[in-house]
């Protein structure tokens, strides 16, 4: 993308984007939450479908000229179907957290109980924090990891659910590296009576990758963010039984949302079509093992992996034991160019401004081609920044190999 007329209209923030461009062309993306949108993505994105206003759904619209609209969404609901095996798809969400919002507003009333992953343990803002609309609007019970393997025991989640009796169960988590146990989350909601949603924001790409247990078939709602691993716009969708249809689609519109980002709703369509391709299976399966890879490094240096390892694209490490803290390894990480993120971990003593851990995640590394050795090669040099005397200065030093890391993998077009 040239942006040729961009540079002619507003030259100061063409710079800025460029600059961003060499952010990312020159650094080593971690951040579980990231991955590196295609080019096609980009375009539709990009698209002059940005000027259409269609508020409503394909062929019920308030607004005139939207046969174009009509079909491009239409596309993106019959792709999202045939990608995710879902009886019902809405594509309008702008967000995961509003897929959520949209979830907890067609079935519930404000007072609900909602029993969910603890934003401690790895859960999410919208899955109950007291600051976020969903603890302010709905009683939050959470559940977490056990102490002793720093995994959900579903035992004890089962107990708690018959005590709490909730009206529904959240899971997925933005913080938990393992797989969730989908089946036995949705006999847990059956036996205390509640509706399931399964928030797969993170690991979406891996489920219709057949590298994670799949929700679809045994919840109630499944809500995702269509970038992360499934690497398509950023924006949310929300997958649910038939019955539930009418209700998701009138709470999104007119309940939550007015007009529909016509332009990120190509965005998914292409994201979708892409995501079916074989390519795109065995993709996932190298962010798997690029992930496990990472972990094992880690821990054969030394470092303490929460949970022991990782089933999914994503990794906490604890640092607390070298006597770090988690921002501390982020800004030096950061002056590498290895971009990570400070994360609580389980129990963590610290602050959540400066927590005792950080989150890795492989998505990005392997949208740019990079495999188990260059995954370990990585971590090294993670383990060299934060093993040395003064973590600053070795991570100046280690810059020119990280850069020729970065030329040697560019990012794809």
């Amino acid at each position: 993308m040239d942006f040729e007329a961009l540079k002619r209209d507003d030259p100061v923030l063409a710079e800025l984007l460029d600059a961003e461009q060499r952010r990312q062309a020159d650094t080593i993306d971690l951040i579980a939450s990231e991955n590196l949108c295609p080019r096609s993505v980009r375009e539709a994105v990009g698209s002059l479908l940005t000027d259409k206003y269609a508020e409503g759904l394909p062929g019920h619209r308030w607004y005139g000229g939207c046969d174009v609209a009509d079909a491009v969404e239409q596309l993106a609901i019959d792709r999202g179907k045939r990608l995710f095996g879902g009886e019902h798809v809405n594509v309008q969400p702008h967000s995961g957290s509003q897929a959520n919002m949209a979830v907890y507003f067609s079935v519930l009333e404000p007072g609900a109980t909602l029993l969910s992953m603890d934003l401690m343990h790895g859960g999410h803002l919208t899955h109950g924090l007291k600051a976020n609309f969903s603890g302010r609007l709905f009683r939050i019970e959470h559940y977490g990891v056990s102490p002793e393997t720093g995994r959900i025991d579903y035992d004890v989640l089962a107990r708690q659910a018959r005590q709490v009796r909730p009206d529904l169960i959240i899971g997925g988590t933005s913080a938990y590296p393992r797989a969730i146990d989908c089946a036995r989350m949705a006999e847990i909601a059956r036996d205390c009576g509640a509706k399931l949603m399964i928030d797969m924001a993170h690991f979406a790409g891996l489920v219709v990758a057949g590298q994670h247990p799949d929700p679809v078939p045994v919840a109630d709602f499944v809500t995702a963010t269509t970038h992360k691993t499934l690497r398509g716009p950023r924006g949310g969708v929300v997958i649910c039984k038939s019955d539930y249809a009418k209700a998701i689609d009138h709470t999104v519109f007119p309940g939550l949302q007015g007009g529909p980002l016509m332009h990120v709703i190509a965005g998914k369509a292409v994201a979708f079509e892409l995501a079916m391709r074989q390519e795109f299976k065995q993709y996932q399966a190298q962010v798997v093992a690029n992930a496990r890879a990472m972990a094992d490094e880690l821990a054969s240096l030394g470092h303490r992996i929460v949970s022991g390892g990782t089933d999914t694209h994503l990794l906490l490490v604890d640092l607390s034991p070298k006597g770090l803290a988690g921002a501390h390894a982020q800004a030096w990480l950061g002056e590498a160019g290895i971009v990570v993120n400070k994360n609580v971990i389980p129990f963590d003593p610290r602050p959540p401004i400066d927590p005792s851990g950080i989150r890795l995640g492989t998505p990005s590394i392997t949208s740019r081609g990079a495999r188990e050795a260059e995954a370990r090669q990585i971590v090294r040099w993670i383990h060299r920044v934060l093993s040395a005397g003064d973590p600053a200065q070795a991570a100046q030093a280690l810059r020119p190999e990280v850069l020729a890391f970065c030329r040697a993998h560019p990012m794809p077009d």
